[in-house]
């Protein structure tokens, strides 16, 4: 297995992409909006992935947190609320904002499994701080980390019902970043006193089955290496300090605060620490190169991503539009 989740060109499976994923066989998938046209076409695609391995637990990933960041989207799925909107309703109703965050999360689960998305890129547990760039912005669940946690396993525990599996997001924390990482390398010169605010969320949550890293120079742990390259910010702070012991992936390969050709970055995060490398674009070109460069997925990733995808069996039945009800009664009550 090759310790990699790749992207997708388009609708369906090429004839050149199923015989590179039946021989390079990667760890996962992930879906974006030029994937997804339709319910049934998208349950088509994800089921011809899993046949395709023979893994009905395959990893297929989306970043379906709402708000901006929504690939399924109106008509065909609903609107579904950003982050801040359980910040604020926390502001007024801490219990109300958990619950309501918990109902979301089961309903975003439900409409994920409806078409074989089995992993969510969700929760962030970036603490919000003044200057936290706008690329997180109002994706943050809020500027108090226990807060920040609170939600954040209210999101676990509602995905978990959902039958999905959680990705907490980005460790150790891209709330300081003041520069987007999807444009170019953010540089954070806070302590480490300081920082413990940034890692506390992720450090509450630090059994969640999946974690992702930040592309984020943090100069008091490494004053050289972004988060994702780092073996001393991966093994002292993402497996030390913060405990995390879940199948760690990299952010996109194709981000702007990466140099580099996109196979060598996916050799240089593995050789870092993350278990799998994330390459979101499709591209064949890209894709070869990185299953040319890595080697079998570790056994300790193996077993990490196993044990990550049991949290699939946890399904508990659910009406979605129930939960949507009840949610934004929660919401609408606290207003």
């Amino acid at each position: 297995m090759t310790p990699a989740v790749f992207g997708l060109s388009g609708l369906g499976l090429t004839a050149d992409e199923k015989a590179f994923f039946r021989e390079s066989d990667p760890a996962g998938y992930i879906v974006f909006a030029r994937n997804i046209e339709s319910k049934d076409q998208l349950r088509s695609l994800t089921d011809e992935l899993r046949a395709l391995h023979g893994r009905e637990d395959l990893a297929i990933l989306i970043d379906q947190e709402g708000g901006r960041v929504q690939r399924m989207t109106e008509p065909v799925w609903p609107k579904f609320p950003a982050g801040e909107v359980f910040d604020k309703l926390y502001d007024i109703a801490p219990a109300t904002a958990i619950e309501a965050a918990r109902l979301n999360a089961q309903a975003l689960g439900e409409s994920l499994r409806e078409v074989g998305i089995t992993v969510n890129c969700l929760p962030l547990l970036d603490v919000r701080q003044p200057e936290t760039v706008a690329a997180i912005g109002d994706r943050a669940m809020g500027s108090e980390p226990m807060q920040v946690a609170a939600l954040g396993r209210a999101v676990i525990d509602g995905q978990t019902r959902g039958g999905v599996a959680s990705v907490i997001k980005h460790m150790p924390g891209h709330g300081r970043a003041i520069v987007d990482s999807h444009m170019e390398l953010p540089k954070v010169s806070a302590s480490r006193e300081e920082m413990e605010i940034d890692v506390a969320p992720f450090k509450a949550l630090s059994t969640a089955p999946m974690g992702m890293t930040a592309h984020i120079v943090y100069e008091a742990w490494d004053s050289t290496h972004c988060a994702s390259l780092s073996p001393k910010i991966i093994d002292e702070v993402i497996r030390g300090q913060i405990g995390f012991d879940g199948l760690l992936f990299s952010d996109d390969l194709d981000m702007k605060a990466l140099r580099g050709d996109v196979p060598t970055r996916a050799r240089d995060v593995v050789a870092a620490g993350c278990d799998i490398a994330l390459n979101c674009w499709g591209r064949m070109d890209e894709m070869t190169g990185i299953a040319n460069l890595l080697g079998d997925i570790s056994d300790k990733g193996r077993a990490r991503l196993n044990e990550a995808m049991m949290v699939t069996s946890s399904h508990e039945e659910a009406e979605m539009a129930d939960l949507l009800s009840r949610r934004d009664a929660l919401i609408a009550a606290a207003a």
